[in-house]
């Protein structure tokens, strides 16, 4: 299972860091590595979704809302990353009231805390569900922004923000829209509830925990049928963001994309779990879902060029194979 952080090449002096949603499956690992890397870290959470063991040693934990940031952020703190935010699709479009609450009116709160406290840098944890359904592919930054659910316009409303508080006073931000996020890193990996990602609920199948993964759609114009998405390994995406702490100037709300650039259909995530975990997989083909865009792919030129990023973890094997053994070491009550 991958677990040994690559600090960024030259990294600048260490830094006191509050990171919010610390106790998630990204969260924590970004907060592991800013540890590897020497910073101090302390991590905000209030256990909603996240867990206390995803915290990782060494940082000093704090259990409270991003809303309460005002109460730990103070003129020593260097830099925030903000990764608390409610991420469910469908759980948005059914409660959205609870996505803004939490996604936008919370990060309101915590940028007015980072203003009080005169912290001047911020990353923040975005998505690429603030494109919705693309025009071109790989998508780039330019790209139109339609996101097609209340998860993704909270995130794009929470970058809007972004913008005008870096143009109005002077904040250095830098927003990384993931693509799918998989895999894992030491004892940090994904444990959703209700799970909605696919290799996750692929990888339940081989434990017995599900009968069956369902295919929504094999008549998709792609190689084999079905959709085509851009994995990348969390350890990478961590990477990126200890990058990306120094990438922005003042006044300045840098966009990069985080992805490998290339895509795994549904079909391949399948075939790929069954190699790696040695279990028959059961597929069932259904409907396609409405607002499923065939091929999704990023273009992380921004994210090599300003970051200096580049993903080293792009074997979906090795990226599953990470996954599984996560998955594994979760007794069945925990998982």
């Amino acid at each position: 299972m991958t677990d040994s952080p690559i600090s960024p090449e030259n990294p600048k002096n260490t830094k006191k860091l509050l990171v919010t949603g610390g106790a998630g499956y990204v969260g924590g690992v970004v907060a592991a590595h800013l540890l590897a890397a020497g910073h101090r870290v302390t991590v905000l959470d209030d256990l909603s979704t996240g867990v206390r063991e995803g915290v990782p040693e060494g940082a000093e934990f704090v259990e409270a809302r991003v809303q309460d940031a005002a109460k730990v952020l103070d003129s020593s703190y260097d830099a925030v990353l903000h990764f608390a935010a409610s991420s469910q699709v469908a759980e948005s479009v059914a409660a959205p009231e609870k996505y803004w609450r939490n996604n936008v009116a919370g990060t309101m709160e915590l940028l007015a805390a980072m203003r009080e406290a005169a912290v001047r840098t911020l990353v923040f944890s975005s998505t690429a569900a603030v494109y919705g359904e693309p025009v071109t592919v790989p998508i780039t930054e330019s790209a139109a922004t339609a996101p097609t659910n209340p998860y993704g316009a909270s995130k794009l409303a929470v970058d809007h923000m972004i913008t005008g508080e870096c143009a109005a006073h002077g904040l250095a931000a830098v927003s990384l829209r993931y693509f799918n996020v998989a895999g894992a890193f030491g004892r940090h990996g994904e444990r959703h509830d209700p799970e909605s990602h696919l290799i996750p609920l692929v990888l339940q199948v081989a434990q017995g925990r599900r009968s069956e993964v369902a295919i929504f759609g094999d008549d998709y114009p792609t190689p084999d049928g079905t959709c085509v998405r851009d994995y990348i390994h969390v350890a990478d995406l961590a990477e990126a963001h200890l990058l990306a702490l120094d990438a922005a100037g003042s006044g300045e709300h840098l966009v990069c994309n985080l992805g490998n650039g290339s895509g795994f259909s549904v079909r391949e995530v399948i075939d790929t779990v069954r190699e790696v975990t040695g279990h028959p997989i059961p597929a069932a083909v259904r409907p396609r879902r409405a607002g499923d865009p065939a091929v999704l792919v990023a273009s992380a030129e921004q994210a090599r060029t300003r970051l200096g990023w580049q993903p080293r973890r792009t074997d979906l094997a090795e990226i599953v194979r990470d996954a599984w053994m996560f998955t594994q070491s979760l007794g069945e009550g925990d998982a």
